[in-house]
């Protein structure tokens, strides 16, 4: 049983996968510095806040439901995902092309290899490749 956990942890999808969180946990930091010295510094001149703690539902003066947090946090999770995604968008851009190997049998519809001159599903003889 050690000899198979030994084999798990040290497998490199989950070694890649916990180098990928840690990154995670610290571009998140960056982001949350970013929001609040450059974020901050543009609601401060603008005379606002970057935080939503305040807001919240109020009965007789005092925050019952504080949704303030959770409004920090979303808009926290909002620009952590777009550079993300701006960063992985960028990324598959300096990627080759991944080559078209196969094609759709006009018949069946099933995905068959490019230089076939026959359908393994249905059996159809294919028009030649041009």
């Amino acid at each position: 049983m050690i000899k198979e956990f030994k084999a798990f942890v040290l497998r490199g999808n989950l070694i890649e996968l916990a180098v990928a969180f840690i990154l995670g946990v610290a571009f998140a930091t960056v982001v949350t510095a970013f929001t609040n010295i450059v974020l901050g510094t543009i609601a401060y001149i603008a005379g606002g806040s970057t935080s939503f703690d305040d807001i919240g539902v109020e009965k007789d003066g005092v925050v019952v439901i504080p949704v303030g947090a959770f409004l920090t946090a979303l808009v926290s999770f909002l620009i952590v995902a777009f550079v993300l995604f701006l960063i992985v968008k960028a990324y598959n851009r300096t990627r080759p092309p991944i080559p078209v190997t196969t094609k759709a049998c006009p018949f069946c519809a099933s995905e068959i290899n490019l230089v076939a001159t026959r359908c393994p599903m249905c059996t159809a003889e294919l028009p030649a490749a041009a």
